[in-house]
């Protein structure tokens, strides 16, 4: 072997050292004040939401009244609703905010704080670096969403009855099925955090400012707005935010797939192309910090 070949050799990286990298990126981001307040804060919106629900319904009504996020009508008949409900309150804003500060920080925030290209020095190499953050990212959308529903369903079986539960559809399934959807639904909400998590990776790699980064990002989440402008209609499906509560389509008997395979598509689309974009920038930006 030549001189040249065993220093390519030395440099190349190491599926262990990946794997290092990756447990690395890990253990930073979730020892990090800024994520365990993220997810206390996710943790709270369940407790809040139960603690409401419990105070209304002493008296004996059964609360709901026909508004607030789906589901919640249910809550005092069975805990495991606040799982669901808990979901779809948190899904709009807190779940895509908490993910949008993560992955607008994860490389702006390295690039802030001049350790970027200490990084790069290592024998990672661009892309597998970029790869490891957005892996990370996707780590935090499973844990948040997770932290949310455990902090639901710990809540709910403090303040309310668990058994068999009814669907949507009318039927009754029993409480084992009822648990096994309900991780089906933080799955399939983890997944539709995706788009956000390929989006505000791309602008972490536009700036050296964690701060601007995780900013735009979260300004970003506003076109949802849009999504509620009659007039737009033909825009909507093309919007990240547009099938994310399909995920209620788990509660029917049967289950109605098309909205859920239309937004894991979507999510794909989105990962797909920010992502893309993401490396373009992140292999050609001249590094200086």
């Amino acid at each position: 072997m030549s001189r040249a070949e065993t220093v390519s050799a030395a440099v190349r990286p190491r599926p262990l050292w990946t794997l290092g990298l990756f447990r690395d990126e890990l253990r930073t981001t979730f020892r990090r004040w800024r994520t365990l307040a993220l997810l206390g804060v996710l943790a709270a919106v369940p407790v809040l939401v139960g603690i409401a629900v419990r105070i209304e319904t002493g008296d004996g009504s059964s609360g709901g009244g026909g508004g607030g996020p789906a589901f919640v009508s249910q809550i005092t008949n069975n805990g495991l609703f606040l799982v669901f409900t808990a979901l779809a309150a948190t899904l709009p804003f807190f779940l895509p905010m908490a993910v949008g500060v993560i992955a607008g920080d994860a490389v702006a925030g390295e690039a802030g704080a001049g350790t970027l290209r200490y990084l790069l020095v290592a024998p990672s190499g661009r892309t597998r670096l970029l790869l490891t953050k957005y892996a990370t990212v996707m780590v935090f959308c499973l844990a948040a969403t997770l932290t949310v529903a455990v902090a639901a369903l710990a809540v709910g079986a403090l303040l309310f009855p668990l058994g068999d539960l009814t669907t949507i559809s009318g039927t009754r399934i029993t409480f084992g099925e009822g648990l096994v959807r309900a991780l089906l639904i933080a799955l399939v909400v983890a997944a539709s955090l995706l788009g956000v998590a390929a989006l505000g990776l791309f602008v972490s790699t536009l700036t050296n400012s964690g701060i601007a980064a995780m900013a735009t990002t979260v300004g970003l989440l506003t076109v949802q707005i849009l999504d509620q402008i009659p007039q737009l209609h033909a825009l909507h499906p093309y919007l990240f935010s547009h099938y994310w509560l399909s995920f209620a389509d788990l509660m029917r008997e049967p289950v109605h797939w098309e909205d859920l395979t239309r937004n894991l598509g979507l999510q794909a689309l989105y990962a797909t192309v920010f992502g893309s974009a993401a490396w373009a920038r992140f292999t050609t930006k001249d590094v200086t910090a």
